[in-house]
Formats: structure tokens, C-alpha cells, sequence
């Protein structure tokens, strides 16, 4: 009832890659390393001061047309 050994993990790896495939696995890695990467790069981010910060847009306007909202919650 202690600690699982490596045999138990290694089954269970094995009942995961089965059940999930490679390539699922895989996709959910990339995906999961580039949130982290993201929110690294952010977190470095908000430690610059404002001025340093690059902008997209450049300082440009960015034109566009606000739209009224149309549905209306009911009481």
C-alpha cells in the first residue's frame, strides 16, 4: 500500500499512450510548452517599463465602427 514502483508507472504510460495515441500526446505537449513560453514572455513583459514596451500597432489609429448591442438580458 506504500509507493508506487516503476512498473506501475510504466503500465500506466503504456495504458495512456493507447488510449490517447502519439500523436494526440504530442499535440498536447506542443501546446502545453508554448502556453508556458507565452506566459513567460509575458510575465518578462510586464517587468519593462511602458516605454520599452513594443506596440503592434505602431501608434497608429485604428479605425473602426462601434455596433449597438441588440439583446437585452430579461428580468
Amino acid at each position: 500500500m506504500g509507493s508506487f514502483s516503476i512498473w506501475h508507472w510504466l503500465i500506466v504510460l503504456v495504458i495512456v499512450v493507447l488510449v490517447f495515441g502519439t500523436k494526440k500526446l504530442r499535440n498536447i505537449g506542443q501546446d502545453l510548452g508554448g502556453a508556458v513560453k507565452g506566459f513567460k514572455d509575458g510575465m518578462k513583459e510586464s517587468d519593462k517599463p511602458a516605454e520599452e514596451i513594443d506596440h503592434k500597432a505602431d501608434g497608429k489609429t485604428i479605425e473602426g465602427q462601434a455596433k449597438e448591442r441588440t439583446d437585452k438580458v430579461s428580468s
